[in-house]
C-alpha cells in the first residue's frame, strides 16, 4: 500500500506532490493528501515525493517448506475408467521429482478401484494413496473436495498435479480455495527450483508471452495441465507401495445427488488422430477439398486455428490451441499457420511436425521439424500426386 506522511507535507509543497502523480490518484483533503482509485500503484510519487509518500509491504507470512514434500498426481476416474492423463502426468512428475530428490504420490479415489490401482503401479508413483468406497463411486464436489483434503493434511505434498479435463477444472480450484493457495491453470510446461518452489509457465496476454508463476510462500503449489501436453514413463517404473486410505474421518455428506451417469455416443477427437493436417488463415476456402484430400490419403484429419473457426469454417471441435484441442500425433502438416503460441502449444510436443508457409521467418518454423518454404498450393498439390504414385 502506499502510505501518507502527514507531517512531510507542508501548505509549500501540495501542490507540487498532487501535480507528481499522471493519473491523478493523489487529492486534497484539508491540509494533506490520500490517494484515491485512480492510482496504478506505479511508484512515481514515491520516488519524487522526498518521503511524503511511502511505499509499505505487510510482512508476508513465510511458510515451512520442510514440512511439505513430494510432487502428487490427482489421477482421475470417472465411471469405473481411468483416464490416460494421469499417466502423463505422473511421468512429468517423475521427472521433476529425481531432480529435487522427492517421493511422487498417486491419489485415486472412486470405488471398486483394484484393477485401475494395478494398472499404476509401475506408472512413475512412490507410493499411491486409495481412498475406496462406495459413496465415491460418482463424482460429487463436496465428498470429492473433502477427500482431496484429508490427504493433503495428512501427507502434505508440496505440489499437487491435477487434469485440466472437466471434472480436474471443477475440483482443483475448490481444493486450492480451501488451502488458500493459488492455482496456476492450463499449464503448458513445468519446472522445479532446489527449495522445491514449482514454476508454473502457461501462455498469458493472448498468447503473446509465457508467463512463469510462481506461489513461493505457499504451500502446497497447485496446477492443471491438460491431456497430451506431457508424455508417459517409456519404461515401466519400480512398484508402487499402495496405502489405503481411511475414510472413518471424512466428512461424506452431499447436497448433490447423481441420479445416473450416461456416457455420450464415443465420436473421434483430433486429440486422438495419428495424422493431421492443419490449416490456418493464410489458405485458400477453396483449397480446402484438397487438403481433406491429402488427410484422406494419409488416413488422418483435419484441424485448424482458431480464426478459422471464428470465420465459420470449421467446427470448434477441429481447433487446435490452447481454447481448443490438444494434439500429439505421429504426424501432422501445417499450411498456412503462422505459428502463435496459443496454438503451437496446442501441438509441438508432436512426434513429426512438417510445416509450410511463404515467410521464412515464421514462428511455426521454431517448432517444426521439417520447415519448407514456399506457396503451399504448389506443394499441397504436389504431395498429393506424390502420394498417390507411391499407392
Amino acid at each position: 500500500m502506499l502510505k501518507v506522511n502527514d507531517s512531510k507535507i507542508t501548505s509549500e509543497n501540495i501542490d507540487s506532490i498532487i501535480k507528481v502523480c499522471p493519473f491523478n490518484a493523489i487529492e486534497k483533503v484539508g491540509n494533506t493528501v490520500q490517494i484515491n482509485a485512480a492510482c496504478k500503484m506505479c511508484k512515481i510519487c514515491v520516488k519524487k515525493t522526498n518521503g511524503a509518500i511511502e511505499f509499505v509491504e505487510d510482512e508476508v507470512k513465510k511458510v515451512n517448506k520442510d514440512e511439505w514434500k513430494g510432487l502428487a498426481v490427482y489421477c482421475e476416474v470417472l465411471c469405473g475408467k481411468l483416464h490416460p492423463v494421469a499417466k502423463e502426468l505422473l511421468g512429468e512428475a517423475r521427472n521433476l521429482a529425481d531432480k529435487t530428490n522427492q517421493p511422487v504420490y498417486a491419489l485415486v479415489i472412486g470405488s471398486d478401484l483394484g484393477a485401475i490401482v494395478d494398472d499404476l503401479k509401475d506408472a512413475g508413483a512412490d507410493k499411491i494413496f486409495v481412498y475406496d468406497d462406495e459413496k465415491l463411486k460418482d463424482f460429487l464436489i463436496e465428498r470429492y473436495t473433502n477427500v482431496f483434503e484429508d490427504f493433503i493434511n495428512k501427507i502434505k505434498p508440496s505440489s499437487i498435479l491435477v487434469a485440466s479435463t472437466n471434472l480436474g477444472r471443477v475440483l482443483a480450484p475448490k481444493v486450492a480455495a480451501r488451502f488458500k493457495t493459488g492455482l496456476t491453470a492450463d499449464c503448458t510446461m513445468l519446472e522445479i527450483k532446489e527449495n522445491t518452489d514449482l514454476v508454473q509457465i502457461r501462455p498469458a496476454f493472448g498468447g503473446n508471452i509465457m508467463a512463469r508463476i510462481v506461489t513461493p510462500n505457499a504451500r502446497p503449489q497447485f496446477c492443471t495441465v491438460r491431456y497430451k501436453i506431457f508424455s508417459k514413463l517409456e519404461e515401466p517404473y519400480k512398484l508402487a507401495e499402495v496405502v489405503n486410505m481411511d475414510l472413518s474421518k471424512v466428512g461424506m455428506e452431499s447436497n448433490i445427488e447423481c441420479i445416473k451417469n450416461e456416457e455420450k455416443p464415443a465420436a473421434f477427437s483430433i486429440s486422438d488422430a495419428d495424422v493431421i493436417v492443419a490449416v490456418g488463415r493464410g489458405v485458400d476456402k477453396g483449397d480446402l477439398p484438397a487438403i481433406q484430400k491429402l488427410a484422406d490419403l494419409l488416413g488422418g484429419q483435419v484441424a485448424c486455428t482458431r480464426p478459422l473457426v471464428e470465420s465459420g469454417w470449421f467446427d470448434a471441435k477441429s481447433q487446435i490451441g490452447l481454447s481448443g484441442r490438444t494434439v500429439k500425433p505421429k504426424l501432422i502438416f501445417t499450411f498456412g499457420i503462422s505459428g502463435a503460441v496459443q496454438f503451437t502449444a496446442g501441438m509441438q510436443n508432436s512426434s513429426l511436425i512438417i510445416s509450410v508457409n511463404t515467410d521464412e521467418k515464421a514462428p511455426i518454423f521454431n517448432v517444426a521439424h521439417v520447415a519448407i518454404v514456399g506457396d503451399y498450393k504448389e506443394i499441397l498439390r504436389e504431395l498429393i500426386s506424390k502420394i498417390e504414385e507411391g499407392k
